[in-house]
């Protein structure tokens, strides 16, 4: 175990220990039945906090939740998994299989018995390889099993990112590749009963030359979401699009997600949760009720604030989303 992993597990032992000692009105409950068009912090004192949160993937069947936590330059990161028993959240956890390396970007395959998310573990026994890619953990009686990598068809030399995977068992990941767009795009690696068939980046209508990453799919596949860089219509940082399947299966041009989303920070890490019609996603934004600092009090308020500037996770109604974006 890293000294990291103690760290956090001591920081979440302390948190804790301090919530029992105060009162429980400052602490939201963790709510993943409904949702607001007004974006809201999820499990704000739980989930959310003055660290760094991002990337959010919720079990098929809403009884987990497992999440990247960080410190606050993101030099250690790991995966951390929040369990329902009896119909309560109890407090986060590090996973067993996380702790010792850059762990980030869950995501369960469709039964919910394989946990999916990116690493930059050493990979094919090469202990100098300490690129991103894609691996996953099959769940057994006792936990989590030893993460196991996707094979070179997918994992390259390269980077490769946020795994999301569709009913046809299609594998959607963010990869930087010859046969690419742009600097970084989206990739699609069809599933076959001998593997996964070559990687290839989804059409100009989602892919530019510039900047696209992290997409969730829809199970079905009829709908993309997935964070692009630098766009003309960007509200700022990176923003949330989304592309939908027309009638001939053809990507149609993707459209911004609008105010309701996006801000002048990073947005990005979308996340569906289908049964609920929850979008949940991460973002940078900062809450300061004044611009400016008067005295070390107000310093040290702002930086144990949740909405610092470190990423935390937010969730809306989705559907509502779609109306306003209809409109």
């Amino acid at each position: 175990m890293r000294s990291f992993q103690i760290l956090l597990l001591l920081f979440i032992f302390s948190y804790y220990s301090c919530i029992t000692n105060t009162s429980q009105n400052n602490i939201a409950p963790i709510n993943t039945e409904e949702a607001s068009l007004k974006p809201a912090l999820l499990g704000e004192g739980i989930i959310s906090t003055p660290l760094y949160e991002r990337d959010l993937a919720i079990s098929p069947n809403g009884d987990e939740i497992v999440y990247t936590l960080a410190d606050n330059k993101q030099v250690e990161r790991c995966l951390v998994i929040i369990r329902k028993e009896s119909g309560k959240w109890n407090s986060p956890q590090v996973m067993k299989i996380s702790g010792e390396y850059h762990d980030i970007e869950p995501f369960f395959s469709l039964n919910g018995n394989r946990l999916y998310f990116a690493s930059n573990r050493p990979i094919f026994n090469d202990s100098t390889r300490n690129d991103f890619n894609i691996w996953y953990s099959e769940r057994k009686q006792g936990g989590w099993d030893k993460p196991v990598a996707l094979d070179s068809t997918i994992n390259s030399r390269g980077q490769e990112y946020y795994p999301s995977i569709g009913k046809s068992g299609a594998l959607y990941f963010t990869a930087s590749r010859n046969n690419g767009i742009g600097r970084e795009d989206i990739f699609v690696a069809k599933s076959t009963n001998n593997g996964y068939e070559q990687p290839q980046p989804l059409p100009k209508t989602i892919n530019t030359q510039g900047y696209e990453y992290n997409a969730f799919i829809a199970p079905n596949e009829t709908y993309i979401i997935f964070g692009a860089y630098g766009r003309a219509d960007s509200f700022g940082g990176g923003d949330l699009y989304i592309s939908f399947k027309d009638e001939a299966g053809k990507w149609t041009p993707a459209q911004n997600m609008g105010p309701t989303i996006n801000t002048k920070y990073l947005d990005y890490c979308p996340f569906v949760d289908i049964n609920s019609g929850i979008l949940y996603f991460s973002n940078d934004r900062i809450t300061l009720h004044d611009d400016s600092i008067n005295n070390i009090k107000q310093l040290k308020q702002f930086a144990n604030s949740i909405e610092n500037g470190y990423g935390n996770i937010y969730k809306v109604n989705f559907n509502k989303v779609l109306s306003s974006l209809k409109k």
